[in-house]
């Protein structure tokens, strides 16, 4: 009895250090610039910002999925009302990422796809426009370097597209808006 209690403690020892040596949750940050492809409905949208918080578990060495929730806002110019908007996306964020390690370096090719749950809110700077497009669908794909900086703490610059496409009613006239933006974002992540 004795015996099977050590081994057993011994046992559940070793399969909690090398659970803990791998690793497998992540934790990151990542502010970014935004940069509208087109339009939004009929506002001429400029260059915006935001950032986004995921966490991440690694189902194999390479490959993880990730959840997460971000705010990107923008501003512009809308040519039926003569107005300047501002617009907020926000929403969560999942899908899959894969990072291949460049030979023995600190360097990693960094690729990953998924779906955002976002919606749009605008609003005018004159205070009295104020609409919401209830949340929807949308796709994401993106490229980057993954660059291990410390123990546990990486840096990764990464390239993405954002789509989202919905409809918004705006004094009684019904507009389909599509936010479509590549962005450029550095991202701080802390693996547990």
């Amino acid at each position: 009895m004795k015996k099977s209690g050590f081994l057993l403690a011994i046992a559940i020892l070793l399969v909690s250090f090398t659970l803990q040596a791998q690793e497998k949750w992540s934790v990151e940050f990542r502010p970014g610039l935004n940069f509208p492809t087109s339009d939004v409905g009929n506002i001429d949208a400029e260059i915006g910002y935001g950032f986004e918080l995921t966490g991440a578990y690694k189902l194999m060495p390479h490959f993880s999925v990730y959840a997460g929730w971000g705010l990107n806002q923008f501003k512009g110019s809308d040519s039926n009302f003569n107005e300047d908007f501002t617009f907020e996306e926000t929403g969560g964020t999942f899908g899959f990422e894969i990072i291949r390690q460049i030979g023995t370096s600190a360097f990693s090719y960094l690729g990953s796809a998924g779906a955002i749950y976002n919606h749009i809110k605008l609003d005018n700077n004159a205070g009295d426009i104020s609409v919401d497009t209830g949340y929807g669908f949308g796709w994401q794909v993106a490229a980057g370097v993954n660059y291990e900086f410390a123990p546990n703490l990486s840096l990764k610059p990464m390239l993405r597209y954002r789509s989202l496409s919905t409809d918004v009613e705006i004094e009684n006239v019904s507009t389909d808006i599509k936010l479509n933006y590549i962005s450029f974002g550095i991202g701080l992540a802390l693996d547990f």
